[in-house]
């Protein structure tokens, strides 16, 4: 039997029932926020609803905000600087913070648990959870699996 795939997922221009129903039929159970500030303007994607909602259907739910892009890196991939965002993030994975919260995530991937980290942009090659991502199979030898709820 293989092991599952590592998932990732973005929220921009989606709903937060779609999410959820992608979440559901992957057969996610842990959602991992990666998101600096887990705060946002769209329904049902702050912390709180967010983690209420996965709950709701059987998924946790960890915020791990040392994995969450710096402000400058957030900024950069606001304007499209793609490559800064990378440099920026790299810089960042560096830190101590960040690098246990990278042992933490790999070793829930190892335990067997279907996880999906979550940041913003819909497309993961603009989004550091791709970095995440490339980092987390390396260690684990897994396949990501990029989910795309349809858009609204």
């Amino acid at each position: 039997m293989s092991p599952p795939p590592f998932f990732t997922i973005g929220y921009e221009q989606v709903s937060s029932a779609a999410v959820l129903d992608t979440l559901s039929g992957a057969g996610v159970d842990l959602l991992v926020d990666v998101r600096a500030v887990a705060a946002s303007r769209r329904a049902g994607f702050s912390k709180s609803h967010l983690a209420a909602g996965v709950s709701a259907r059987g998924i946790g739910y960890l915020h791990l905000r040392g994995l969450g892009t710096p402000a400058e890196g957030r900024q950069a991939a606001r304007s499209g600087h793609y490559d800064e965002l990378r440099r920026i993030y790299d810089a960042h994975l560096a830190t101590p913070t960040a690098q246990e919260q990278l042992d933490e995530l790999t070793a829930l991937v190892k335990a067997g648990r279907r996880v999906c980290v979550l940041c913003f942009e819909r497309h993961p090659e603009h989004c550091h959870r791709q970095m995440v991502a490339d980092l987390i199979c390396e260690r684990v030898g897994l396949n990501v699996e990029h989910l795309m709820a349809p858009p609204v």
